[in-house]
């Protein structure tokens, strides 16, 4: 169920989005806010589950990650408990950041990250192709990248930069 927030509620959680780790009084103090009614704010929008947690984003480079993979995967057959089963095995591997079910010519995607090419053929033949149901799989590795956030568009941009 949607949330609805106001214009200092999306200050916040644009502001939050770019700097997790401020309290509720350097948030006040730069959005130009009480600090009692900043903590208020950000106490409400963690209890109803907008702000699920506060992470550290790692550079994936840095920490020997150097391949991105997306791969498509085909099931042989979509019942209920297909479905269950290779679901129940992505969530066993954590070098799957990302898994979404699709609609179309493919059942899921994945986000994958290893540290080598070698490292995901190992981790292809060793799991991903043997993972409950797989008909198919297409892999891409990604070359660069472009653009990523985990940023939401909440604010327009006058609320990310206050004057």
């Amino acid at each position: 169920m949607q949330t609805d927030l106001d214009r200092g509620d999306a200050r916040i959680l644009d502001l939050l989005q770019e700097h997790g780790d401020l309290s509720a009084a350097e948030i006040a103090e730069r959005l130009g806010m009480t600090a009692s009614t900043c903590w208020r704010r950000v106490s409400r929008l963690q209890e109803l589950g907008v702000i699920r947690k506060r992470v550290a984003l790692l550079d994936r480079e840095k920490v020997g990650l150097n391949v991105l993979v997306f791969s498509h995967v085909k099931l042989a057959g979509h019942g209920r408990d297909a479905l269950l089963r290779f679901e129940q095995a992505v969530r066993q591997h954590p070098e799957i950041l990302e898994c979404y079910t699709l609609m179309g010519e493919t059942d899921f995607l994945l986000r994958i990250v290893c540290r080598d090419i070698k490292a995901y053929e190992a981790f292809f033949l060793d799991h991903l192709s043997r993972f409950p149901g797989v008909q198919s799989v297409h892999s891409s590795i990604a070359l660069s990248v472009i653009k990523e956030t985990t940023a939401l568009p909440l604010a327009g941009p006058s609320a990310r930069h206050p004057a």
